[in-house]
């Protein structure tokens, strides 16, 4: 993968973007939980009371509070508040909000920071319990018991007709002191939220004493806070749409560039290396295996960066909203790494192997489809169909083994999630009892256990999809890595401004990548301009590789190829194959029309000029026959024409190129003697000063050449004129004898 990651460059500001998209969509989504939690805890059981300091408080009951307040505090608490009274200047806004300032003072709460209110909390929350205590013993007595062994306030001691408070208030400062004492360690165990939650319900009453309406206290705290979730649920639903077209953007254009680079490169490839990479692992890595890169790229881009954040932030949310329950998190994190590595271990080595039995299907497929013919000539469909049915078994049994392992993996997670919630629900029960917890913490811990649990199982389909992806990346990177054995010089030569398309060859010798012998030994020889100079011998003798070296689909092994004078491995390949027209042994037509694939040669090239290559080729007859005429569709490798068509505007398409040498490498065996005597003829007349080199197996083609060359085991065994040759190669003579008469040879 890494080999690969200079094709993601380009889309880096891309990913950037998409990197702070996703931060912020999981900002939003770790703060919903927070966000319920407060809905559940302030919202339904608070009653909308955010703090255990109040809005207001009527001046009577702040007396009592104060009697419960360390003097150093008191100072502290009355400088948060402003005493309103009838005489205030804020009389008639106030009255409207707390009626009761008709008949008594009321303390308002001053716009203070959070800070100040943090400081207060529990110095005004303990107090408000207390006194909230100390009021409802007084009107019932029986509850002392309930309240436990440290509370031994006995509403008997209060004289009769006195107020509870003032009598209070006229204790000396050792008892009021061990009094303060018993409050702090009753409720020092409790947290801020725990006495924010205790001192709700005491505050809301004091509220209704105060004349507010309460309900609409709770309610407009409701709405306020969902509002908040409503819009972060938008902005982190605009973010996964963002971070979507990002990443599908930076996908697609990584596939298309990593998919041209690899056709380049393997347009640069000489025949050695096409012998390396089949052509149907070949077309697997630009097509299968580029689709797992551009799979696993958009996975990366929305789930590697989102889903780690979303870990590390729900474990950091979770532990401030439980610390007591990490443990739980803890444990199912390490049962889902656990997992992930026994995944990918196992994983990893089936993707290399699945990938490998797609290249083999491609590749009996793609045998099958194109020698149809010969299958059906030897009634071999059955075995074909065993063949392929082997292929495609091995590829099934693998591809079911790695779903199986997929399938398998999705009920454990659930299972580790299942068993997540019910052990958060069963220790986050008892906290709740024990009055360590609050319903909304642990509601909003179970969430962010479950976002904890959903960003490992993203992960773990990254890490199954990952190993297939390294192992399609490795596959590619081996093409694009594979640099080609025929390369262009640093400092190029040029060629003659005039050219000729003299060839001579130097005492070459060449031997194919790897192999032990040479197939060419030791070839020297001249092809003069306006002469055709021919090549024969038996089936294997090194003819076609011979003028395969000359527009170096193969490097010699020793000597040199001069093309004008000039070494071929000194000029560039273009420029080398620029003077040259070349006619394979199997004709390769494309798709399209015959002018298109005549055209391919020359796309400038004139009407006149297309016309003129096509009556050489002797082509014309076919071509005009049919009604669409040059522009008649060529299907596919050219299977809607014969093989003598197929020929021949293989010969018109490098004829239109005009180039100073032509190679005919066995151009003329689908052809009729006639057709080929008068394509010859034609031949002769028109390409009369370029160079003519033809590979053959007919005497009968070269018997006019100006030098014929004669192979046997890639040596040359003779060279001269047919009739020279005759009588004086005797692997010529046979050739000759073996195809005509003595009175045809004269």
């Amino acid at each position: 993968m890494i080999r690969l990651t200079r094709y993601l460059r380009p889309y880096l500001p891309m990913v950037l973007i998409a990197i702070v998209l996703l931060f912020a969509q999981a900002n939003f989504d770790l703060a919903l939980p927070d966000y319920l939690s407060r809905i559940v805890n302030v919202g339904i059981q608070q009653g909308g009371v955010e703090s255990a300091v109040p809005l207001a408080v009527r001046q009577s009951q702040m007396e009592r509070l104060m009697i419960f307040i360390a003097a150093e505090e008191q100072a502290e608490v009355l400088a948060a508040y402003t005493l309103v009274d009838q005489d205030a200047p804020q009389y008639a806004d106030a009255v409207r909000d707390y009626p009761v300032l008709e008949s008594e003072a009321v303390y308002v709460l001053n716009d203070v920071e959070e800070e100040t209110i943090e400081q207060l909390n529990p110095v005004m929350g303990r107090a408000i319990l207390v006194v909230s205590m100390i009021e409802r013993v007084v009107a019932d007595p029986s509850l002392v018991a309930e309240m436990g062994g440290d509370f031994t306030f006995d509403p008997g001691m209060i004289p009769p007709g006195m107020d509870v408070f003032a009598f209070l208030q006229q204790l000396p400062a050792p008892v009021l002191e061990r009094m303060g004492g018993m409050i702090d360690e009753r409720f020092g165990a409790l947290g801020e939220k725990m006495i924010v939650q205790a001192a709700a319900a005491p505050i809301l009453a004091e509220y209704a004493a105060l004349g507010m309406d309460t309900e609409s206290l709770q309610t407009r705290y409701i709405l306020r806070v969902g509002g908040w979730m409503l819009l972060l649920t938008l902005l982190s639903g605009l973010c996964t749409i963002a971070v979507g077209y990002l990443s599908a953007r930076t996908a697609a254009g990584a596939a298309r560039d990593v998919r041209r680079g690899l056709f380049r490169r393997v347009e640069s490839f000489s025949n050695a290396e096409f012998d390396a990479f089949s052509t149907a692992s070949l077309i697997t890595r630009s097509t299968n295996d580029i689709t797992q890169i551009q799979m696993v790229i958009i996975f990366l881009v929305r789930m590697v960066f989102y889903a780690p954040i979303m870990g590390v932030g729900g474990v950091i949310r979770a532990v401030g909203k439980g610390g007591s329950m990490g443990w739980i998190i803890a444990v199912a994190v390490l049962v889902l790494i656990g997992l992930v590595l026994i995944i990918t271990s196992i994983a990893l080595p089936k993707f290399k192997a699945l990938q490998q039995m797609i290249d083999r299907i491609n590749l009996v497929a793609r045998e099958s489809l194109s020698g149809m013919m010969v299958i059906r000539a030897f009634n071999r469909q059955a075995f074909e169909e065993r063949r392929f049915d082997e292929a495609n078994l091995d590829l099934t049994a693998v591809s079911l083994f790695v779903n199986r392992l997929i399938v398998v993996m999705m009920p454990t997670m659930m299972l580790i999630m299942n068993g997540l919630f019910i052990t958060i629900m069963w220790v986050g029960a008892h906290q709740v009892a024990e009055a360590n917890m609050q319903v909304g913490d642990m509601i909003a811990f179970i969430q962010y256990a479950m976002q904890i649990v959903m960003s490992f199982l993203m992960l773990t389909m990254l890490f199954i999809i990952l190993p297939r992806a390294s192992v399609s990346a490795d596959r590619i990177a081996e093409v694009l890595d594979t640099e080609p054995a025929i390369r262009d010089p640093e400092q190029p030569l040029q060629f003659p401004v005039s050219p000729r398309g003299r060839i001579e060859f130097r005492d070459v010798s060449f031997r194919y990548p790897d192999a032990l012998d040479d197939v060419l030994c030791n070839i020297t020889f001249t092809a003069e301009p306006g002469q055709t100079t021919a090549f024969i011998g038996s089936t294997g003798s090194g003819k076609s590789t011979l003028v395969n070296l000359i527009p170096r689909f193969y490097d010699v092994t020793e000597g040199a190829i001069l093309v004008d004078g000039v070494d071929v491995r000194h000029v560039t390949q273009h420029d080398l194959r620029e003077r040259i027209g070349y006619i394979p042994q199997t004709g390769i037509l494309f798709s399209g029309t015959i002018e298109s694939n005549l055209r391919y040669a020359d796309e400038d090239a004139s009407a006149e000029t297309v016309r003129e290559a096509v009556d050489i080729a002797q082509a014309s007859e076919f071509i005009f026959a049919h009604p669409a005429g040059m522009d008649a569709e060529i299907s596919q490798g050219g299977t809607n024409v014969s093989g003598g068509q197929k020929q021949r505007l293989a010969i018109a398409r490098a004829l239109v190129k005009k180039p100073p040498i032509y190679i005919f490498d066995d151009s003329f065996s689908a052809l009729d003697f006639r057709t080929e005597y008068a394509l010859r003829m034609a031949l002769k007349e028109k390409t009369g000063q370029s160079t003519v080199l033809v590979v053959t197996q007919r005497v009968s083609t070269i018997k006019n050449a100006e030098q014929i060359v004669v192979l046997d085991e890639g040596r040359i065994v003779g060279k001269g004129t047919h009739r020279q040759l005759m009588e004086t190669c005797q692997t010529y003579r046979e050739i000759a004898l073996s195809q005509l008469s003595v009175e045809e040879l004269a």
